[in-house]
């Protein structure tokens, strides 16, 4: 009796003890709450009805009381995580949700004071990050990377004392790092990049973190010295690409590092002083990029140390003309880019010894000579274009091609068989190569070449037409040398006829302007780069036929551009600012100056000036293949766009200039995707490398140019300056397609740079579309513009119909819809809301195109 007594309570108890583990007090209830409201369901690998610390992900306690690690990591959960849920696990040490599509957190997830490890990262959620977040005491571990966060971090970061590893990168955090972060003194591991971060790091940084080994505030605003990081010496990982540092790069190589990325700032001194820091150990050295500073002097490197060296990138920087440097005892390396760094001489045939190298890019030096056989087994991206090189390209070499994912050999005196090429593959790949396969080479002229009357009548129809080719070319040379001839010397040479005096009148097609100049040859012209030239206003007047409507290039809101050459062969274009300056003679002089000193591979450098009377006359280097207007839209000749310097393209040669076209130019994705990328970087320099920094006001197509080297420049910064703020507005508001919303404001007085992001916008929709910005019939009848139009079928998902027909199928076209997203946010109608240029550059280069130019 007693045993049936006891058996009944003991299965009671049993019963009772499992209904309890469903009350809503328990883990499994919170989880099970939680897991179910979030989307997921029994059929994904979760059977509910069993223990909690059995279920995928979950880890118990050691007496399997208390849930201590949660990893729901890629599960497709999504929503906002509902109030009492995870929050009510009182005990969780361990919480991952990386992976997901989580918008928000509930209000009671900071509560969990037990939590060490929380990993946030990949999901959608946006808004600041709360003050409570200094709740979690014990936390060794957060990562919040990869969402939409906004706003500060908040200072009460200060209290995260057990913090080692803090990850916010790819959010929208701002201002500056606080000054709470110095009390984290166990942080391992820092990465802030890819954020909206300004300001300059807080005093005392380098000695603040002890232990730290990786450091990362790439893509960031971030200002401040090489001596910040001087005291780092557990570094062993150091990225603080696309930022604004400054100082000498000697300061950087210290203790352990093995990573060191300083791309894209403004880092200065000689690189080969910094062989002489005894204290750095380069056997460490695994990654060094060192691109798109202001670097100079010699490469020379302790690069004989530096055997475990994977990655060199020391591309556009200011480095003196000199030899290709000695790499042939980095046998471990696998990516070489000494693009622009001012190479002569010879590719050393050694190159070949490093056979792992994958990606070798020599590109935009002054390199000669043959290509040597590169037998490097594993290369998958070669670029020696616009070099001077000469002669065949290795047959070796050529059969490997295919097998590459890019290469690019454009601009020398190289010649190939190109029989296994496509026509569109030689013309972006080699162009300007010579074609040398032999006629036996043809497999079409072998078949005809059976019969020998056909045979015959070809032979002779090839004779007949080279001797044709021949004779035109000879013809079209003879009229070019006479055209030019009489166009250098149309007007007799001022310094000879002193008698003639001022004021001098000129008139274009829409007005006349005048030089209040007396005596032509008592005005001096200002060369910056050639002081002791001694030009006058009268040479200006020689070089441009006396300002003939014959050498008019453009009309323009700040006046006519004229094309000329001036003593020594300076190749110029000629820019009259007409409308007057509030600016006296010596402030517009001192203006011209500081601009004449602004220099970068994407701006149109301004040569010199000249202060005739009342005109301030800018001269500018010609830029021989025009502008993206005339290129982009396909403008007839003749027709001459708004500040326009060539109606066509031109190439220099030794019998004058020839005319040779410009069809052809942008009918790739990767063209125009670099001429997106390379104005974009031209603004980024204006807003972010300048002190102070320049608006640009006017930043449209026309004012895009392609230099002799098909390199984008960026035209007529800084001139709205000269004059003054009476014209500023005018100037601003005038361009057709390219206002800012804010411009209709009445609040709104002056440009920004925002408003120069949201120009920039529009020339990138006029890239990838192929359209105008006003003007062309859109298929939607209620867009009036570009820029409406293409916001509006990207917020349909639908960005893909608006790709230019004539590039769609020269790249991926994911590709140019990420890169219309790209326009999307540059013209966003609340200036807050459009990334900066320096972003703009990080985001564009995301997406640079893989196939060879």
């Amino acid at each position: 009796m007693a045993f049936g007594f006891f058996g009944s309570l003991l299965i009671l108890s049993l019963l009772f003890k499992h209904f309890t583990c469903q009350l809503p007090n328990t883990d499994e209830f919170y989880v099970s709450n939680f897991l179910k409201k979030m989307g997921l369901n029994s059929s994904m690998s979760y059977n509910f009805s069993g223990s909690v610390c059995s279920w995928k992900g979950m880890h118990c306690d050691t007496k399997k009381e208390n849930l201590i690690g949660l990893k729901a990591s890629s599960l497709g959960l999504s929503g906002i995580i509902p109030d009492t849920t995870i929050g009510k696990l009182a005990k969780l040490q361990s919480l991952d949700l990386s992976n997901n599509k989580i918008t928000a957190l509930p209000s009671d997830i900071w509560s969990l004071g037990s939590l060490k490890w929380l990993n946030l990262s990949s999901n959608q959620i946006s808004g600041s990050l709360p003050n409570n977040v200094g709740n979690f005491g014990l936390l060794e571990v957060i990562d919040l990377s990869g969402n939409n966060f906004s706003g500060e971090i908040p200072a009460t970061i200060t209290s995260l004392l057990s913090l080692q590893v803090l990850n916010l990168a790819g959010n929208g955090f701002e201002w500056c790092i606080p000054r709470g972060i110095l009390n984290c003194k166990a942080l391992v591991s820092v990465d802030l990049s890819s954020n909206r971060l300004n300001g300059s790091l807080p005093d005392g940084f380098g000695a603040a973190f002890p232990k730290l080994k990786t450091l990362n505030l790439a893509r960031n605003e971030i200002h401040g010295l090489d001596t910040d990081f001087a005291e780092l010496m557990s570094l062993t990982s150091l990225n603080i690409s696309r930022n604004l540092f400054k100082g000498s790069v000697m300061g950087v190589f210290q203790g352990q590092l093995k990573v060191i990325d300083l791309s894209m700032n403004q880092l200065q001194g000689h690189i080969s002083k910094v062989q002489f820091n005894s204290t750095y150990k380069w056997s460490h050295l695994v990654y060094l990029d060192l691109s798109e500073n202001q670097l100079s002097g010699e490469i020379s490197l302790n690069l004989s140390q530096a055997q475990n060296l994977r990655h060199l990138n020391l591309a556009y920087n200011r480095f003196a003309i000199q030899k290709f440097p000695r790499i042939e005892m980095l046998l471990g390396l696998e990516y070489l880019n000494l693009s622009k760094t001012n190479l002569i001489g010879h590719i050393p045939g050694e190159i070949s010894q490093l056979s792992i190298l994958h990606t070798l890019d020599v590109s935009s030096n002054r390199l000669s000579g043959q290509i040597p056989s590169l037998a490097n087994k594993s290369l998958k991206v070669l670029d020696v274009s616009h070099n001077n090189l000469s002669g065949e390209i290795p047959v070796s070499l050529l059969e490997k091609l295919p097998l590459m994912e890019r290469y690019n050999f454009s601009y020398n005196n190289l010649t190939l068989c190109a029989l296994g090429f496509s026509p569109e593959t030689f013309k972006t790949a080699f162009y300007g190569s010579s074609n040398s396969c032999p006629i036996a080479a043809n497999p079409v002229l072998i078949e005809r070449r059976g019969n020998g009357h056909k045979g015959l009548k070809l032979a002779l129809a090839l004779t007949l037409s080279t001797v044709c080719l021949l004779a035109g070319l000879l013809i079209l040379a003879f009229g070019c040398r006479r055209k030019s001839r009489k166009w250098v010397v149309k007007q007799p040479s001022y310094k000879e006829e002193q008698h003639i005096s001022g004021p001098f009148s000129f008139q274009t097609d829409s007005t006349t302007w005048v030089a209040d100049v007396k005596q032509a040859t008592s005005v001096p012209v200002v060369i910056f780069e050639k002081p002791l030239l001694n030009i006058t206003f009268a040479d200006l007047l020689s070089a441009t036929s006396n300002f003939d409507r014959g050498t008019l290039l453009a009309e323009g809101k700040f006046g006519p551009v004229y094309r000329g050459f001036l003593p020594g062969g300076i190749h110029v274009a000629v820019k009259v600012l007409v409308h007057g300056s509030t600016l006296t003679d010596q402030e517009a002089a001192r203006e011209l100056e500081y601009l004449g000193r602004i220099k970068h591979p994407n701006l149109v450098p301004l040569t010199g000036y000249c202060l005739a009377g009342d005109q301030r006359i800018a001269i500018y280097d010609y830029m021989e293949n025009g502008n993206l207007q005339n290129l982009l839209h396909d403008l007839p000749l003749g027709v001459q766009a708004t500040e326009d310097w060539s109606n066509d393209t031109w190439v220099e040669d030794n019998n004058g200039i020839q005319n040779v076209g410009s069809e052809g130019l942008l009918t790739t994705w990767a063209f125009r995707h670099k001429i997106a990328l390379g104005t974009a970087r031209a603004l980024a320099f204006l807003h972010h490398g300048c002190s102070p920094p320049i608006i640009h006001r006017d930043v449209k197509a026309s004012s895009v140019y392609l230099d002799l080297n098909l390199e984008p420049r960026l035209s007529d910064f800084g001139l709205a300056k000269i004059f003054g703020t009476d014209l500023e507005d005018e100037i601003a508001r005038s361009s057709p397609g390219y206002v800012p919303p804010e411009f209709s404001q009445p609040e709104c007085h002056a440009s920004t740079p925002k408003s120069d992001i949201y120009c920039f916008g529009v020339v990138l929709f006029e890239l990838i579309t192929g359209r105008k910005p006003i003007g062309d019939d859109y298929p939607e009848e209620q867009e009036t513009n570009l820029v409406s139009w293409v916001r509006g079928l990207v917020r349909k998902n639908q960005g893909s119909k608006a790709i230019d027909p004539k590039i769609r199928d020269t790249g991926p076209d994911y590709q140019m819809e990420e890169a219309l997203k790209i326009g999307y946010l540059c013209t966003a109608d609340i200036p807050s809301k459009r990334p900066s240029m320096q972003q703009i550059v990080g985001l564009l280069k995301d997406i640079e195109p893989r196939t060879s130019l």
